[in-house]
């Protein structure tokens, strides 16, 4: 299967705030987009995570669209890119190379990105625990670049 960057998402908003049961915050406009613009060490260009301190070492998120179930996407798990074809939550400890056809961006891949309980409130009951251990990643940018929703090359290094 061709390596895929199946959706992008950079929101301005945290939509997941206070108890699940409330529910979530109103989707921002605009926030799903066809292409990011990452700056090394600081994250996506108007994610809500860019340039903020406590999230420096995990300003990236990703997650594979195979840990997902059919009709789910990035809009429910609040992650930055929803791949295909690329193994996602092996990938602890390495610096992951996606190249949307602008050279390659590189992230460094710093830990899981453990799900939550919001999960079961914007997925479906269940999806909390079904979800552990595929998750997704949290990473750090190694350099500045632009990643577009398509295909996309896959280094590991």
């Amino acid at each position: 299967m061709a390596a895929e960057i199946v959706q992008l998402l950079a929101s301005p908003a945290h939509r997941f705030e206070g108890r699940p049961i409330d529910g979530p915050a109103p989707a921002p406009p605009g926030e799903v987009v066809t292409e990011i613009h990452v700056r090394a060490g600081l994250g996506i260009v108007g994610d809500r995570y860019f340039n903020r301190p406590a999230h420096r070492d995990a300003s990236v998120t990703l997650i594979a669209r195979e840990s997902l179930p059919p009709g789910i996407d990035l809009t429910h798990v609040r992650r930055n890119i929803l791949t295909s074809g690329i193994a996602v939550d092996d990938l602890v400890g390495r610096t992951l190379c996606l190249d949307s056809g602008d050279g390659p961006v590189c992230l460094e891949v710093r830990r899981r990105a453990n799900p939550c309980a919001w999960m079961d409130v914007t997925i479906a009951p269940g999806a909390w625990r079904e979800l552990r251990g595929r998750g997704g990643i949290r990473c750090v940018p190694v350099n500045d670049g632009v990643l577009r929703s398509g295909p996309v090359t896959v280094e590991v290094r």
